[in-house]
């Protein structure tokens, strides 16, 4: 009996033609990090206004809380602008090309063993850091804050330490998986 020819199957060529332009769509993403790194430098533009509140807040009316919460804002965008760090530098290197960063003597640590999985993880944990900080802030300027916002706030930091203590477990579950080669696709590590 001949064989039915009505859907012949995608030449191996035009497969890896397929292969390579989906694989180069991930460069769709750079424009991304691009924006980011705009964020970033809007970010230096707010240190340096906060930085200045302080020091007029000092020569004017040194008053400690006033400082307290200016440091506290200080604190805050110098978190939030390494969180954008990890987040460009991280997600660039993850999922569009590698930096080739080897032999930099400035390259950071954290780059060498960054994957989904620890960028998952980083990211988390800094954003409890800057849940912390905002949280912190509130309760310091707390008899101007209404106490539904301190509700709020409380709750959605709770929320975040619970998805980052998930996420972190997720990560731990699908590491020890592989270990011991239980997932498809993975071979069997040694211990």
């Amino acid at each position: 009996m001949p064989a039915d020819h009505s859907h012949p199957d995608p030449s191996p060529k035009s497969e890896r033609a397929l292969a390579r332009f989906i694989f180069a769509s991930r460069w769709l993403q750079a424009p991304l990090y691009l924006g980011l790194i705009i964020a970033q430098a809007v970010y230096v533009v707010l240190f340096c206004r906060e930085l200045w509140h302080l020091v007029e807040s000092l020569l004017h009316s040194p008053n400690e809380n006033s400082i307290m919460l200016t440091v506290l804002a200080l604190i805050d965008v110098v978190m939030i602008s390494n969180l954008l760090i990890m987040v460009i530098v991280g997600g660039y290197e993850t999922f569009v090309a590698k930096m080739g960063l080897e032999s930099h003597p400035d390259r950071p640590d954290w780059l060498s063993h960054t994957n989904e999985n620890t960028m998952k993880i980083k990211l988390s944990l800094a954003l409890i850091g800057i849940s912390s900080i905002s949280l912190l802030k509130s309760f310091i300027d707390a008899a101007n804050v209404p106490q539904e916002t301190l509700i709020w706030q409380s709750t959605i930091h709770v929320i975040f330490l619970l998805s980052s203590i998930a996420i972190a477990f997720t990560v731990w579950l699908s590491n020890k998986a592989v270990q011991v080669g239980h997932l498809p696709g993975h071979e069997t590590l040694p211990h």
